[in-house]
């Protein structure tokens, strides 16, 4: 029998019209007025607004170029066109004039888009809505009850029936990094006859995998792209996946969910949403920061589940360092772990570290595969060679713990695409907070048990490293500094600062609901209209929150023209990792969707989309040796070009094998697919190894990653129309560097403003 839920859950609330998208590829007559993206944000920038507004809606009334819409809609050019005016009138009366909320698209969503994806966001949402226009208005009022009824999601808890007729008790582990959360959670797994592990990252599913047959426990892997199974096991009673993939419908013993914070995640959370519903398990062990405790505990209570919470502390102290390396590589020190945003920033950072110190550097990422990864890490945790640095992605925060003294990020921005965003306060302290598990040579052989990293999985696995620390913590102090002047100010206020507390719990419509849900449309109306049509008249309780359809709008339509695709194929396909800011990524998605349409024709060999020929070309670009490429102007663009080709086939490669584990009848070519992808990665690897930034790309990318910085600065005090900045001046223009305070001291006494006096120090403001 269900239980019962409490009454104050049933308090309704409707999600946002507007739903953010991903940039599209670039469409046809793009408007040449600019937008300053702070400005709008803090919305001074109205009438610019307007203005590119008018202009993008005079270049679809004019050159609409949709025929698929306009057939789906049954009018020909001439009738489409004409309905287009009658919706640009529209538009102009009612937004930009009058400024009606009610008006749709209103300008406050079409602010949004542009936000987002710049024009291409201003043309998507002006497209969709004047589709729901001229499709909205033969809707019945059945019609419309019907969609409201099944876009009411305000029950996630009742969508999985018999994981609520069970009694679950939830260990909510939570504490700062290095405080043994994971590895008392790992402890009961281990101990469980069946369970399962669910973490956020490829690489942490193939640790734990690793870690539990090493200790002789069988366990298979499930990764969206990738499974294995246990040798000498059909199928184990232990698996390890990332959190998408968990097994909802097997009844397990222990369940453990890593990094439950990203629950509230705008884009991911609704995949720890559905296993922390979803998972039946009598105990399910969540691991996570301590911000997610008043969620967790409403949640507990609304399923009837017991819930005992675990604190812990850091084993190690933890000190934000008050000076920078100011660039300086030659000042890294035996230990230390720069951290770098991007796979080329990397093997470059990597490059420049061996040449100006003459040491090894080691280097740890995402996409490294599982046994190159494990090897680095070894390299680096041993101290008895010369591999003194290492340089990591921000993957080292979700949990990899490696014997790192200090860590020193190269930049606190990171490119998501479109622009350098400054890491949040969360990622900065999830991430520093992996310093500070360094261990001399003579600790690491005088104690054998004191290792506080198992050589097999790299994860927290000692019992004493979990309980005790048995050297001074002099020895053990973690140290968090910056490359840069200009970013050490923003680690130190992350350090100081609080994340906010997590409210609400990501979801996502179910694959059952929605294909109910298009059961209601015109057989030939595009899917993505489908989708933020559903997103539009979503209901969500407060302690939820709707995540991003992220791609899926921009796949939907790739693929609207395949004729004999259903429903549930075009789920499936705008769930997929489709890569579309890839050059070859739209064409390769549009080539699997019509062998899916077909059922047939998926042999890997059949897909010329995927080139294949790239893998006999030189993988460092030619052009001499590398030496004599890297003290070249054009040398990094050179290497950058030819790894091109090659990451576009890895991520076709990708696409493929998780398309082969939803239709292995039509894509046949799996065993295949793995062997092309390895010589793939060797490749790229080949590429990577010889890349370095020249110096003007360096430069360049520095006077960004600075302008970026300033420009947050000023985002968070609300600069409005002072007149000073660096506007008009070009990259960097006028911008000094940030210097930090040598002591305390040296801080204005109102440090709880500590970015107004970072930008009074960058000459920002007077």
């Amino acid at each position: 029998m269900r239980r019962c839920v409490p009454p104050h859950w049933y308090a309704p609330t409707t999600s946002t019209l507007h739903v953010p998208v991903a940039r599209r590829p670039t469409l046809r007559g793009r408007s040449t007025l600019k937008l300053n993206i702070g400005k709008l944000q803090r919305g001074t920038a109205e009438e610019p607004l307007k203005r590119i507004i008018r202009a993008r809606l005079d270049h679809l009334t004019s050159d609409p170029d949709d025929s698929v819409w306009r057939q789906s809609l049954g009018l020909d050019h001439a009738h489409y066109v004409a309905a287009f005016r009658d919706f640009r009138d529209h538009v102009i009366a009612g937004a930009l004039k009058e400024r009606q909320e009610s008006t749709r698209p209103s300008l406050e969503t079409l602010s949004n888009a542009y936000i987002d994806a710049g024009e291409d966001g201003i043309d998507m949402e002006l497209r969709y809505a004047f589709f729901a226009r001229v499709v909205e208005a033969n809707f019945t009022e059945s019609d419309t009850h019907n969609q409201a009824k099944l876009a009411d999601l305000r029950y996630p808890l009742e969508w999985f029936p018999a994981t609520r007729a069970i009694q679950r008790t939830i260990h909510l582990h939570v504490g700062p990094t290095n405080s043994g959360k994971t590895y008392h959670a790992l402890k009961k797994l281990e101990e469980a006859k069946s369970g399962v592990y669910a973490g956020p990252l490829r690489l942490l599913a193939h640790e734990v995998y690793a870690r539990l047959n090493a200790k002789g426990i069988p366990c298979d892997l499930v990764t969206g792209d990738e499974r294995k199974t246990a040798e000498g096991a059909e199928q184990a009673a232990m698996s390890s996946c990332t959190v998408e993939m968990v097994p909802l419908n097997v009844e397990l013993d222990v369940a453990v969910i890593d990094e439950i914070q990203m629950i509230g995640s705008a884009d991911r959370g609704w995949a720890w949403t559905q296993a922390l519903l979803g998972l039946k398990a009598k105990e399910l062990h969540l691991c996570g920061e301590e911000r997610t405790v008043p969620l967790i505990r409403d949640l507990a209570t609304a399923m009837g589940d017991k819930l005992e919470i675990h604190q812990y502390q850091r084993l190690s102290p933890l000190q934000t360092m008050t000076r920078s390396l100011k660039g300086d590589l030659k000042a890294l020190e035996k230990g230390d772990c720069i951290v770098v945003f991007s796979r080329l920033g990397i093997h470059a950072m990597k490059k420049d570290i061996e040449r100006m110190t003459g040491k090894r550097c080691a280097v740890v990422y995402g996409s490294l595969p599982p046994e190159t990864r494990a090897q680095q890490a070894r390299l680096f945790s041993d101290p008895n060679n010369d591999y003194d640095f290492l340089v990591a992605s921000d993957a080292i925060g979700m949990g990899l713990n490696l014997s790192i003294k200090r860590i020193i990020f190269e930049s606190t921005q990171r490119n998501n695409g479109m622009e350098f965003k400054t890491l949040e306060v969360a990622d900065i302290k999830q991430i520093a907070g992996r310093a500070g598990r360094y261990r001399t040579a003579q600790q690491a052989t005088s104690s054998e048990e004191d290792s506080t990293t198992d050589e097999t999985s790299g994860l927290e696995t000692s019992a004493l490293s979990a309980l005790t620390i048995s050297a001074p913590a002099s020895k053990s102090v973690g140290y968090v500094t910056t490359l840069e002047k200009a970013d050490l100010p923003i680690v130190q206020h992350a350090m100081s600062s609080n994340a906010d507390i997590i409210t609400s719990a990501g979801i996502f419509p179910p694959a059952s609901v929605l294909q109910r849900f298009a059961t209601y449309f015109p057989e030939h109306t595009p899917f993505s209209y489908v989708l933020i049509r559903l997103h539009e008249l979503s209901q969500i309780h407060a302690r939820f929150h709707l995540c991003a359809l992220k791609d899926h709008l921009a796949v939907a339509d790739i693929i609207q023209p395949i004729p004999d695709l259903s429903i549930a194929d075009r789920t499936t396909l705008c769930a997929s990792p489709a890569s579309l800011r890839d050059p070859r990524g739209p064409k390769t998605l549009l080539a699997f969707a019509k062998c899916v349409a077909r059922q047939s024709g998926g042999d890997l060999l059949d897909i010329p989309e995927l080139d294949l020929d790239v893998l006999d070309q030189d993988a460092t670009g030619g052009g001499g040796s590398s030496g004599e490429s890297n003290n070249s102007s054009s040398g990094g663009n050179i290497k950058r070009a030819s790894l091109q080709p090659l990451e576009s086939l890895h991520k076709g490669l990708m696409l493929y094998l998780w398309l082969s584990y939803r239709f292995a009848g039509v894509f046949t070519s799996r065993a295949l697919a793995f062997h092309v992808k390895a010589l793939t990665e060797a490749k790229i690897d080949e590429a990577l190894a010889a890349f370095a930034f020249d110096q003007k790309a360096r430069h360049r990318i520095k006077r960004v990653r600075r302008q970026a910085v300033i420009d947050s600065l000023k985002r968070e005090i609300r600069i409005e129309g002072t007149g000073v900045g660096l506007g008009g001046k070009g990259l960097g223009g006028g911008v000094k560097d940030v210097d930090e305070p040598s002591t305390a001291s040296s801080v204005p006494p109102d440090l709880a403003l500590p970015v107004k006096w970072s930008l009074e120090k960058t000459g920002a403001v007077a």
